[in-house]
């Protein structure tokens, strides 16, 4: 059954690509693959829309998709594409584009539909109540005093509401219910089930325009009137509120979800089989979400691949750092100094010398762990401690006590009411450590360059330019 459907799939696509390629041209070959227009018009019109800064012509982009291209092959060649860790992750990427498409505005209408004739099913004909309440509240704790004290109360306002006063003013100024005390005590519509037993059959007793006698629940005494009784609104009528409360729940996804799982044991196949399918159907039909979904495929090939040969390899490359830093040192300079230490905050004015002499003497890269250790080892902080390297203007106490702001503003922490620095002002870096951020770029920047230049050499690519003079 399965090696049937993914003959049909290519069948489809087949046919598909038979008649497209008529009209989709080869623009490029990269390490002997064919590129069709499309694709390079695709690419370069999603990275050179208006809100791009730095656009380039259809010239200039050539060589970044060439280098681009040469990268997902070099990640192929790995056999990066193979490893279940990237497989996992581009399938949810694509399926996050392929889930919604089992579905159609039908199946949403109709389970809209369905949420209205259970809801209408389960309230019934005069089944919804717009009530108010006015509210004497009790707690749990209270005593017998209390109680009776609260139960006095409502009876005068009851008394005083069968002497003609008007309910809204009354709740606005004595109820207790603050969430509905204000609004004149409307709680607003309701369905049985919804509220405590003993409010709910009172309110049922009543008809609309009357007013209970007090009522007693488990949050204290409540007179209760019954504004209106009325059915369900038409579907119609609340069909946008069903709408948005659908897609507030994600219910679309389930509905797809659940035609997923559905569809796969009709056809005696898994969940993940009948996504691919689908992927490759709607990508035979649809050339937007099939370059997207390429997109999503070549572009973690691309970060995996470019993480092993440039980021993650020049970040842990530490003798090639620093001979780098040391043959561009004069690149790394400051316009004006720094502070490199610490600025903190303490509980007890004689943890200021402590903080000090516990890092005295020590690299620089082990202070953190030292005062973390040393200060901040049980439940109970003793500091708190931020750690870098400062220009004027990121830090009030460095601001204040340092470069000499006077007027710095620095934030004060509850309990921490002593503030000190430890450290020492830098005219210039003086070790990589201080730029490291930056020289970890540039090394990068080198080492992307250099992988680039091996990679026009393992992948030539040619040009039609005659195909590349038709894009605009």
């Amino acid at each position: 059954m399965r090696k049937t459907l993914a003959l049909l799939a290519l069948g489809i696509i087949g046919c598909a690509a038979s008649v497209s390629a008529q009209d989709d041209p080869i623009i490029m070959t990269v390490a002997g693959k064919p590129v069709p227009r499309s694709e390079f018009v695709y690419s370069f019109q999603k990275n050179n829309g208006e809100d791009v800064i730095d656009r380039k012509t259809v010239d200039e982009y050539v060589e970044l998709f060439a280098n681009y291209k040469r990268k997902v092959q070099a990640a192929l060649d790995a056999h990066l594409d193979t490893l279940t860790s990237y497989n996992k992750e581009f399938r949810q990427y694509r399926d996050q584009q392929i889930l919604p498409t089992l579905i159609n505005e039908a199946d949403v209408e109709a389970e809209a539909r369905r949420l209205y004739d259970e809801e209408n099913n389960r309230i019934g004909v005069n089944g919804l109540y717009d009530v108010s309440n006015i509210l004497m509240h009790v707690k749990q704790n209270d005593s017998e005093e209390v109680l009776k004290r609260k139960q006095m109360r409502a009876d005068s306002l009851y008394n005083v509401l069968v002497a003609g006063a008007d309910f809204e003013t009354i709740a606005k100024q004595y109820s207790e219910d603050p969430g509905t005390a204000s609004n004149g005590g409307r709680i607003g519509q309701v369905a049985r089930g919804q509220l405590l037993e003993k409010f709910e059959a009172a309110m049922i007793a009543l008809k609309p325009g009357e007013f209970s006698k007090p009522v007693q629940t488990e949050v204290g005494f409540h007179i209760i009137k019954l504004n209106e009784r009325k059915s369900l609104a038409p579907y119609d009528s609340l069909r946008n509120t069903i709408m948005a409360y659908i897609e507030k729940r994600n219910i679309r996804k389930a509905l797809a979800q659940n035609r997923l799982k559905n569809i796969a044991q009709q056809r005696n196949t898994t969940e993940e089989a009948v996504m691919d399918m689908r992927s490759d159907s709607i990508s035979a039909i649809d050339q937007n979400m099939k370059y997207l979904i390429k997109e999503y495929h070549d572009g973690l090939l691309l970060y995996e691949i470019s993480n092993r040969e440039v980021w993650e390899k020049a970040a842990k490359d530490e003798k090639g750092l620093e001979a780098f830093w040391k043959k561009n040192k004069k690149k790394y300079t400051w316009e004006e100094p720094r502070f490199k230490g610490i600025a903190y905050y303490t509980r007890n004015a004689e943890d200021i010398e402590a903080v000090k002499n516990c890092v005295m003497g020590h690299d620089f890269s082990e202070w953190a762990p030292l005062l973390r250790n040393t200060f901040n080892n049980d439940s109970v902080l003793r500091i708190r401690v931020e750690k870098g390297i400062f220009k004027k203007g990121t830090n009030g106490i460095v601001d204040r006590e340092i470069f000499g702001n006077s007027e710095a503003k620095v934030k004060e922490k509850k309990d921490f009411p002593y503030t000190a620095t430890y450290g020492k002002v830098l005219n210039a870096p003086e070790e990589m450590g201080d730029v490291k951020a930056l020289v970890v770029a540039d090394y990068q920047e080198i080492m992307e360059k250099s992988w680039i230049e091996e990679l026009k050499k393992r992948y030539p690519i040619t040009v039609n330019k005659e195909v590349l003079a038709t894009v605009k």
